[in-house]
């Protein structure tokens, strides 16, 4: 146990922490009232929140953390976060007088887009939180393996609202953690009783207390400071503590509001008649009461210091810290304080208070009471910036240039799938010992058993299978195990997208290559979509398999069946959807995208491709459960190429082509057989296979853009693909998800389209019922071939219709 503060360190931290609080004002008020904002846009929000944690973040960073812990810090302490890199060095004076602006400081600390040490992204509020149970659940898969070196386990550290509680996802990862056995992760709760709109409901601090115990967390509740604890000590003192204890929230916080005549008043009208408490009061001047009166324990530095030093143990704890929020502000407990700012009058108070003279607002050390040379020499011991920047970078794996699978005559691309994964684990390569594979619950269904019972499920103490040892047949195995390779996970979606963004960031947080393949059901995205832009916003990588997908999963009916997946796909920065039709062409997608996921360039796009390939990023595989007849071919370089690049003829379109069909998917062979019916009777079919909108419509678009800034040159693979097409030729597309996903084809040159796909939820039923129902079976593509390009009957159809 480290031994309690001094009282020299103790004045160098009151010192920075004004400076910060002073630091993380100023940025905000300078935002609003003097960058000009053509705008008029204010960025309330900040400067209340960001002051109730300026105590709790100064003791952290200055004096707790090391470098190895990793924190995700609350949305609204953004500027109190920039203030601290300010003064560590990590963070320019220039980009915290843009904050909130093009290139400056961000609203929300951000990996990608700050330039200071951010840890964790910020997200929706209650994400920041939770990805810090899966960072750790990584950190120790990591050390599992003696992956991280010669450096110790870190800390996984929250700074969380109290208002996020009410955030479902908090909760599903406290279970999960339950059952990971969740070690070296500390959530601190700014304990303010304020949310956005109120103050929060009387209590709330037992309930949080009896639920985090209850998933085996312990448990610091940090109330008075040190001046209220002293006070408590002197005759009256109870009497105070009792008055405290009982007084409602909104109570507590209006007077803080009103400062220290409003206090007085109220004390001696509620415990007044006691004598040693009125002369408790009376003792102090209204500024001493005051002070005092609000001396909470997130707001003071002992507490703080003394109780973070008192954990010698890794389980996981819960630091539940009173604070008053806006603390040492105006607006300091006013309900309506979220949103306010000082006022230039406000402002210019505060800054006289502060001891700041005007033209030195941006000077370290302007203000303070302690010698420049005295602080300077304390900022340069700090031992959470010891090593400076704490981005770590890994080697990549190698990855074999085609991913082998056994030949089958008829295949799905979800058995296809997990074929491919089972000839990964069946070898003993550095790509099979860097994948970790994590299912919510669907792991079989999904079809990952074959390569969880090859590389067995990821725990920190083993757990033997009891099925095997009793000898009952069965086709898993799950033993459980330090070395295991498979986390898995409970069947909230959210837990896997936040686990996917930790595992999926190994490589900066821990120095570690990991590459985490998730699987679930592929309609069940939308259940954690905002965990996924999460995940994918901090740039973490991963590969996404979702599958079963579409009303293709026809017995299931409309609940199990995706809509909108191949949008998502498209729309998710961060993220290369695909969509394959045939098992070759996964192999192929594969074997790329694990070479994807490590990559890490500058983002300058390929003029092949006016992709960004050499940035990097996740992959998501859409794939089904439908058997369809494989082709017998090999893929060559060039045929990989133009999988990987979206899309590739199936049938080469003639030189007078009428009809182009365009196809993603398990409607392979509804696209197949309506080519072969309309042949006969219009000229020069083609057949386009498309691989991945996604990757199709982001060359488009890029290389668009690249032609509006002068590179007449561009042009990118889809252009390339549909140049020889006369005008005149008409395309249909088609595949089980929104016709949206495809429709945009008919832009690229300007040839008609009819978009075919499934817009409403599905229902139970055959895939030839449903498939006829929602229009996208081969009759349906005949019949819109003949609309969208009018011409010579198409005899197949008429006879079909007579």
């Amino acid at each position: 146990m480290t031994k309690p503060s001094d009282n020299t360190e103790l004045t160098i931290l009151a010192a920075l922490q004004r400076k910060v609080l002073w630091l993380s004002s100023w940025t905000i008020h300078h935002a609003n009232h003097i960058r000009e904002n053509a705008d008029g846009l204010k960025v309330g929000g900040h400067q209340a929140s960001s002051a109730s944690l300026a105590t709790i973040m100064t003791a952290l960073y200055f004096a707790v953390l090391h470098p190895e812990d990793r924190v995700a810090v609350k949305p609204h302490a953004s500027p109190v976060f920039h203030a601290i890199q300010y003064l560590l060095g990590n963070q320019s004076r220039d980009k915290l007088e843009r904050f909130r602006g093009l290139g400056g400081a961000q609203s929300y600390p951000s990996r990608t887009k700050d330039a200071d040490d951010v840890d964790f992204s910020t997200g929706s509020v209650g994400l920041g939180a939770a990805i810090t149970v899966f960072a750790s659940l990584c950190q120790d898969y990591l050390g599992a393996r003696d992956l991280l070196g010669e450096r110790p386990p870190g800390r996984m550290v929250a700074l969380v609202g109290d208002a996020e509680l009410d955030e479902g996802n908090i909760f599903e990862c406290l279970l999960e953690g339950w059952k990971q056995d969740l070690r070296n992760c500390w959530w601190i709760i700014d304990y303010n009783r304020q949310s956005l709109d109120a103050v929060v409901r009387e209590g709330l601090y037992q309930r949080i207390t009896a639920l985090f115990e209850a998933m085996g967390w312990e448990v610091r509740v940090l109330k008075y400071g040190s001046l209220l604890e002293a006070a408590f000590a002197e005759p009256g003192g109870k009497a105070l503590r009792d008055w405290i204890d009982r007084s409602p929230n909104q109570l507590y916080s209006a007077l803080a509001f009103q400062g220290g005549a409003a206090w007085r008043k109220r004390l001696l009208d509620d415990i007044g008649d006691h004598g040693p408490a009125s002369a408790l009061i009376e003792r102090r001047s209204d500024a001493e009461l005051a002070r005092l009166m609000t001396n909470l324990a997130g707001h003071d530095l002992r507490t703080l210091l003394d109780t973070f030093r008192s954990i010698d143990h890794d389980r996981p704890v819960c630091f539940i810290a009173y604070t008053i929020k806006g603390f040492g502000l105006p607006f300091q407990g006013h309900k309506d304080n979220h949103a306010g700012l000082m006022t230039v009058e406000q402002m210019t108070k505060f800054q006289a208070e502060m001891n700041i003279r005007p033209g030195h607002e941006w000077d370290a050390f302007e203000g303070l009471d302690v010698a420049d040379a005295k602080l300077a020499a304390f900022l340069a011991t700090v031992p959470f910036n010891a090593q400076g920047r704490r981005r770590y970078h890994a080697a990549a794996v190698a990855v074999a240039d085609r991913l082998t699978f056994p030949a089958q005559a008829v295949a799905s691309t979800q058995t296809g799938f997990g074929q491919i994964m089972n000839e990964i684990a069946r070898a003993e390569s550095p790509l099979a010992e860097r994948i970790v594979s994590m299912s919510p619950d669907v792991t079989v269904s999904t079809n990952l058993g074959p390569w969880v019972n090859r590389r067995g499920l990821f725990a920190r103490e083993s757990v033997a299978d009891l099925f095997r040892e009793e000898r009952i047949a069965s086709a898993q195995r799950w033993e459980f195990s330090p070395k295991g390779q498979h986390v898995e996970l409970g069947i909230a979606e959210m837990n896997l997208f936040l686990s996917l963004a930790a595992f999926g960031l190994a490589h900066s947080l821990f120095g570690a290559r990991l590459l985490p393949v998730g699987t679930l059901y592929d309609p069940f995205i939308a259940r954690g979509l905002d965990a996924l832009n999460y995940a994918s916003y901090q740039d973490a990588r991963y590969l996404l398999v979702g599958t079963p997908s579409g009303i293709t999963l026809a017995p299931e009916g409309g609940a199990h069946q995706s809509i909108g997946t191949p949008l998502i796909g498209m729309a998710q920065d961060g993220l290369a959807a695909f969509e394959p039709a045939f098992v070759d062409e996964l192999a192929t997608v594969l074997a790329w995208a694990f070479v994807y996921l490590q990559r890490g360039g500058d983002g300058e796009v390929n003029e092949r491709n006016w992709l960004r390939d050499e940035t990097g990023g996740s992959v998501y595989l859409r794939l089904s459960t439908r058997p369809i007849e494989q082709p017998r071919r090999e893929i060559d370089d060039g045929l990989a190429r133009d999988i990987v690049d979206g899309a590739y003829w199936l049938r080469r379109p003639g030189p007078n082509a009428e009809i182009v069909v365009a196809y993603t998917g398990a409607v392979a062979p509804e696209a197949i057989e309506a080519i072969g019916l309309m042949a006969e009777d219009r000229r020069d079919v083609g057949l386009l296979a498309v691989t991945s909108a996604d990757r199709l419509n982001a060359g488009w678009t890029a290389a668009a853009r690249a032609r509006e800034r002068g590179l007449a040159h561009a042009q990118s693979h889809i252009e390339r693909l549909l140049a020889p097409l006369p005008r005149h030729c008409a395309l249909v597309t088609v595949l089980d998800g929104h016709p949206a996903t495809l429709a945009w084809l008919g832009s690229v040159a300007g040839h008609r389209v009819r978009a075919l796909g499934v817009e409403h939820f599905g229902q139970t039923g055959t895939i030839a019922d449903l498939y006829r129902a929602y229009g996208i079976e081969a009759n349906s593509i005949v019949a819109a071939a003949e609309a969208v390009a009018p011409g010579r009957p198409i005899r197949y159809l008429r006879a079909v219709e007579a």
